[in-house]
């Protein structure tokens, strides 16, 4: 059964356009981390249906651990005030750690995640994101390895969410109809 939302939203990115960025950034990982594989830190709760995905594309054991960060409540701007929900419980001392993302826009979230995790000992923190949306930075950075550049507009599926709606869908969509601009 279909949606009213999923048969009058816009597909921006395809399920099987992110199946290929997910196999294609797994790749890569793994050829940057030949001997030993960072910490995947999973930012929630966007980021758990592409850090499983990506997971399960990799070929060798990962650990991972998950933060619980907030910035946007039940609105769709940043309320600009980063928000620790839930903390990481492995030992991050001295480790590699990859934060994996769901969307970088503001930077916020993502630089607070980054500080945390050097605060907690790392000795290297990168950044995984599906989307990168870097007109809408705050905060200067530089994802280490992005899935796609997506324009300033509110996107739902693929686990983003608008309100903890619309995380179901399969693709990436444009969230369309109401008061919904980022």
């Amino acid at each position: 059964m279909t949606s009213s939302f999923e048969k009058t939203s816009q597909v921006l990115i395809s399920r099987e356009q992110i199946a290929e960025a997910v196999k294609r950034m797994a790749h890569q990982i793994e050829i940057d981390y030949p001997t030993e594989m960072p910490l995947l830190v999973g930012v929630l709760k966007g980021s758990f249906i592409f850090l499983a995905d990506l997971v399960r594309q990799m070929q060798r054991p990962v650990e991972l651990d998950f933060l619980r960060l907030s910035s946007y409540g039940n609105d769709t701007r940043s309320s600009g005030r980063v928000r620790l929900r839930m903390g990481v419980t492995s030992l991050v001392k001295g480790r590699d750690v990859l934060v994996v993302e769901d969307v970088v826009d503001t930077g916020l979230t993502t630089s607070y995640a980054a500080k945390y995790l050097k605060r907690k000992g790392a000795s290297s923190v990168k950044l995984c994101t599906l989307l990168d949306k870097p007109s809408r930075r705050h905060v200067p950075m530089a994802p280490d390895y992005v899935g796609f550049t997506v324009p300033n507009q509110f996107i739902v599926g693929y686990g983003l969410d608008f309100n903890e709606q619309y995380r179901h869908l399969p693709d990436i969509c444009i969230l369309t109809g109401g008061n919904h601009e980022p």
